[in-house]
């Protein structure tokens, strides 16, 4: 369902070892927004939902809600270092249109509410 770098594993494993819970997951969604129409959500959740599917990595723990799967089905997470800088980048196969910083995306069959970027 989705696919992880090493280095976004490596990152993953430090963000969850840094927020201090005993129990913690990376739940991966979409939300609507972004200058393409829909933006991906990273956030370290500690709750297992109804409706979540549960994507066990090894070292760490993927949730994702069940409503979210069409959008991200193949989605590949990797994190790149430039300069002083890093973050995460997405490879979805799903996406018709990406937007130049890679945030937010439109599929073919569904564009999302477009908004304009922080």
């Amino acid at each position: 369902m989705i696919q992880v770098s090493e280095a976004a594993a490596e990152k993953i494993v430090e963000i969850l070892t840094g927020a201090d819970t005993q129990n913690s997951f990376l739940r991966v969604g979409v939300d609507e927004g972004g200058c393409s129409g829909l933006s991906y959500t990273l956030i370290v959740d500690e709750q297992q939902a109804e409706g979540d599917i549960l994507v066990d990595k090894d070292v760490f723990r993927i949730l994702v809600h069940t409503n979210t799967v069409p959008y991200i089905e193949g989605l590949e997470i990797d994190y790149e270092e430039s300069g002083m800088l890093g973050g995460f980048t997405m490879n979805n196969p799903n996406a018709k249109v990406s937007c130049g910083c890679g945030a937010s995306f439109r599929m073919a069959n569904y564009r999302g509410e477009v908004k304009k970027c922080d």
